[in-house]
């Protein structure tokens, strides 16, 4: 509306000293016109400088989030820069999400983690913008694109004690290592670890007790190397699993 005033204020101004039909008619019409066209123009300028005909309204919205990972309870990041300042954070709204979300990456926005006790993730966004006071000046300036401009915007992430805080990249090499570890290269490897682990455990205890054989049954002075290889078997199977 304030830009439609002022453009009609040049064209009066203009009309007024080219076409008025007497020195006193152009001076007062003139006049007027100008200091619609002069008023208009500053009160843009202080709308759109200084905020005037504005104020700042603040909103707090929490939401539960949840990991990007069905396996691992993991607070992603992406770090931003060199000052660790502005990472970008990566969540779900959703427990089963195709696509999920992030913070922004903003001189407006900032980004706090803290730990808690409790079992639910949360995000609680704080925003603040700049609103019309009223109804008038939300008509006067109308399509200023002024309304609903950000102010700043707190980010606060609520994460249980057992997630862990993970960057993108960290993530994708944690993935590999799973991926490489169920191959049948690593499995075959697992299996002759765990084989030298048992020999070697039935060789310490020969050394310990010069009396136990393989046959020696089971006794109060000591044990036999077949129920040492079950128990030390089912400890790495244990580990393996």
């Amino acid at each position: 509306m304030i830009t439609i005033i002022m453009f009609l204020g040049a064209i009066a101004f203009f009309a007024a000293i080219m076409f008025s039909p007497s020195n006193r008619t152009r001076w007062l019409l003139g006049m007027i016109s100008g200091l619609i066209f002069v008023g208009s123009t500053l009160m843009i300028t202080a709308n759109f400088h200084e905020h005037w005909g504005m104020k700042q309204v603040t909103t707090t919205k929490t939401q539960k989030i949840y990991s990007t990972s069905s396996q691992m309870q993991l607070a992603l990041y992406q770090p931003v820069g060199t000052s660790g300042k502005d990472n970008v954070y990566i969540y779900q709204t959703k427990p089963r999400q195709k696509k999920p979300q992030h913070t922004q990456a903003n001189e407006f926005t900032t980004n706090r983690l803290v730990w808690t006790d409790s079992d639910q993730a949360t995000l609680t966004v704080k925003e603040t913008r700049w609103r019309f006071k009223n109804d008038f000046y939300k008509v006067l300036f109308a399509g200023s694109k002024m309304d609903g401009n950000l102010v700043s915007r707190t980010n606060t992430f609520r994460y249980p004690k057992t997630f862990v805080k993970i960057s993108v990249k960290q993530a994708q090499a944690l993935k590999k290592q799973a991926q490489a570890l169920k191959s049948p290269a690593a499995q075959a490897q697992l299996k002759t670890q765990a084989a030298a682990y048992v020999t070697a455990k039935i060789q310490v205890a020969k050394q310990q007790n010069p009396d136990l054989t393989e046959a020696h049954p089971t006794g109060t002075t000591g044990i036999s190397s077949t129920d040492d290889q079950k128990n030390d078997g089912c400890q790495i199977k244990a580990v393996i699993a």
